[in-house]
């Protein structure tokens, strides 16, 4: 069966993220049944990490607030979380099924697929997203 989206439900979170005046930094994107809709969303990173176990695939839109001295400004990424204990099958999909997300999640700066839990650590996504900002002062405030 053809994996679906419901389209709005999605855009309403993503949407939910995107708002600097929202305490919502991050949402998830998960499977019911042949369906993606919106699963958890949360204020705390940390949070977000808890939902990524072995055995689930769910995507993932997620707000920083980055820069340097000069300048502070959220940067989103779009994370693929694949569980260690998803099937040959169903990795697969997931790779396919994104570009249904990516219909809904249109901007973000940087995109990670991941199935090691030490990538999703908060440092290494927000150096990864600070790599793909451009200009860094952070080196002249010293």
């Amino acid at each position: 069966m053809a994996t679906r989206i419901d389209k709005e439900a999605c855009r309403t979170a993503y949407n939910l993220v995107r708002d600097d005046g929202s305490a919502v930094i991050w949402v998830t994107f998960k499977y019911d049944g042949a369906t993606i809709v919106p699963g958890d969303q949360g204020a705390e990173y940390g949070d977000f990490i808890q939902q990524c176990t072995d055995d689930v695939r769910l995507f993932a839109f997620v707000r920083f607030t980055t820069g340097d001295a000069m300048s502070k400004r959220s940067k989103f990424a779009l994370i693929t979380w694949i569980g260690e204990n998803v099937s040959g099958l169903q990795r697969a999909k997931t790779g396919t099924d994104k570009t249904l997300v990516k219909e809904v999640v249109q901007n973000f700066a940087k995109e990670f697929v991941i199935s090691d839990r030490k990538e999703l650590e908060e440092d290494f996504i927000r150096t990864e997203l600070k790599k793909a900002g451009g200009a860094n002062y952070d080196a002249q405030a010293e």
